[in-house]
């Protein structure tokens, strides 16, 4: 048993660079790998069975009865197998890539195996989900091809408020802060294209003001929620200098009474 551990350690040394080379996925490399140790390993303990005395025809049908018995035990761990293939086959995702699930989970992806996917999240903790749970979920994968993220942005502002001068600030506004992108060729998403520099356009007109709609580019996809951060911060801090009247709209609500009589206290009381 020893012996046939330290020689499927010892051929997936040899093969790892080889292997690397040809395939260029991590996570497939990764599974061939696996299934080279795991098949030295099982040659071994056969042939180390066979020397000890054990017939072929007997250690067939010991296999045989012992598959026959695990398939109906380990009917959900070949469940995610299977997921597991499919997940290998399909690419929905990398190592390395930047993924959320439906469920809110965020991280990027550190281990596929043919068992489970290994998740290392923003929070600096580790999720290990087994494939056929990752089959059933929405997965958004952030770093597929282009690591580029548009990111759009709400601002309400009043009637009487300085429509273009306020377009021209919320764009310079967002053009400011690091890791969004300033400028440069159009982004192109399939067919489309779209301006690589930050865009306001007026979105609707609300009840309580006009609202524009700012989007813009950031460069890596876990940047995005401090350069969320960073842009409203920017936007109020340029706002607020300006010489020009912008002002932020809110809800208004105006309450009309009708013009009853006045109630008085009777008398008798």
């Amino acid at each position: 048993m020893l012996t046939a551990g330290f020689l499927s350690r010892y051929v997936v040394r040899l093969i790892d660079q080889p292997v690397a080379r040809r395939f260029q996925r991590q996570s497939i490399a990764q599974t061939v790998l696996r299934t080279v140790r795991l098949a030295v390993t099982l040659s071994g303990v056969a042939v180390g069975l066979s020397i000890l005395g054990f017939q072929v025809g007997d250690l067939v049908l010991s296999v045989t009865v012992f598959s026959v018995v695990a398939g109906v035990v380990l009917a959900p761990l070949v469940g995610s197998v299977m997921n597991g293939l499919f997940i290998l086959a399909d690419q929905p995702y990398e190592i390395g890539d930047l993924i959320e699930l439906d469920n809110g989970n965020r991280g990027f992806v550190d281990d596929i195996t043919v068992r489970y996917t290994k998740i290392f999240t923003l929070e600096n903790t580790f999720l290990v989900i087994p494939n056929d749970v990752i089959r059933d979920q929405l997965v958004t994968n952030f770093s597929a091809e282009d690591e580029r993220t548009r990111r759009s942005l709400l601002v309400i502002i009043t009637y009487e408020s300085d429509i273009t001068h306020a377009q021209q600030l919320i764009r310079r506004a967002a053009a400011e802060v690091e890791n969004v992108i300033e400028g440069g060729p159009d982004i192109r998403i399939g067919t489309a294209r779209y301006p690589a520099s930050p865009t306001v356009l007026i979105h609707d007109f609300g009840d309580d003001g006009i609202v524009l709609k700012l989007r813009y580019w950031v460069e890596r996809p876990y940047q995005v929620e401090a350069v969320d951060a960073s842009v409203r911060e920017t936007i109020l801090r340029m706002v607020d200098k300006s010489e020009k009247p912008i002002e932020f709209a809110y809800p208004h609500r105006q309450i009309l009474f009708d013009d009853a009589q006045e109630w008085t206290p009777s008398e008798s009381l």
